[in-house]
């Protein structure tokens, strides 16, 4: 159940943040997005060591986050510029 909390946050975040007037609030729930993103991980790397989650499944899932982090951050640099 945390762990779809989790992951509902990340695009929940990015949507309110969208919908604000200014982009310092925008990236202000960006960089809530990228919590959630980090509390994902740690929920499927605390899965994986207590055999909740096989290896392959967890890698891609760890692999997934990784990009959608990766994307997170760089519109939070482009909102910088």
């Amino acid at each position: 159940g945390q762990s779809r909390r989790a992951a509902v946050s990340i695009a929940s975040n990015i949507a309110e943040g969208f919908n604000r007037y200014h982009n310092k609030e925008y990236k202000q729930f960006l960089y809530i997005a990228l919590g959630s993103c980090a509390e994902l991980e740690t929920q499927i790397e605390v899965s994986g060591i207590l055999g909740y989650i096989k290896q392959a499944p967890k890698d891609k899932i760890i692999e997934k986050l990784d990009h959608e982090s990766r994307m997170i951050r760089n519109l939070i640099k482009r909102l910088e510029t």
